[in-house]
């Protein structure tokens, strides 16, 4: 079924909005997915305040071109979707990073297998391809990174315990 010329505007118009003011965007290929592992992926990515949608390549290309980003897009192939980082990323939304559209659509990636794909993307105002945007997702989040930060300077000091202690246990 044919959108109208108004539908196609106010679709340029959303694409254009997003990728001006989201910091991640993320083009997923979804061709073969069900209903059903559609709604369950949009409510995890809604859940981690991720946007999620679908528009037609022409006008996705459409809206892009407005932003101005850097290099050139990625092919993009079969029915593509765009997952993107809030705007704001303020003390009072900690749940999501720049990173969080990759990573969490990852998961899904992994989950569904042959029927959804990294098509690229646009991360730091670049247009990135499939391989970059599949490593940026294997970057672990800020908690998690934080955490293997903490380990990282409390082991010399653990071990170093555990010497002193091994050490006290002997002399007596």
């Amino acid at each position: 079924m044919a959108i109208t010329r108004q539908k196609k505007e106010e679709v340029v118009a959303k694409v254009s909005e997003i990728a001006k003011k989201a910091k991640t965007l993320v083009f997923a290929n979804f061709k073969g997915l069900t209903v059903a592992e559609a709604t369950e992926m949009r409510k995890a990515l809604r859940a981690e305040d991720i946007g999620y949608t679908v528009a037609k390549k022409s006008l996705i290309r459409r809206g892009l071109e407005e932003a101005k980003f850097q290099g050139t897009a990625p092919k993009l192939e079969g029915e593509i979707a765009l997952a993107w980082a809030p705007t704001d990323l303020s003390a009072d939304n900690t749940k999501s990073d720049e990173l969080a559209p990759a990573r969490e659509l990852a998961v899904f990636v992994k989950k569904f297998g042959e029927h959804l794909a990294f098509a690229g993307g646009v991360f730091g105002g670049k247009f990135v391809g499939k391989e970059e945007i599949t490593s940026i997702a294997a970057i672990p989040g800020l908690d998690s990174l934080r955490a293997q930060f903490v380990q990282l300077i409390n082991s010399p000091l653990q071990r170093f315990a555990m010497v002193l202690n091994a050490r006290a246990e002997q002399n007596k």
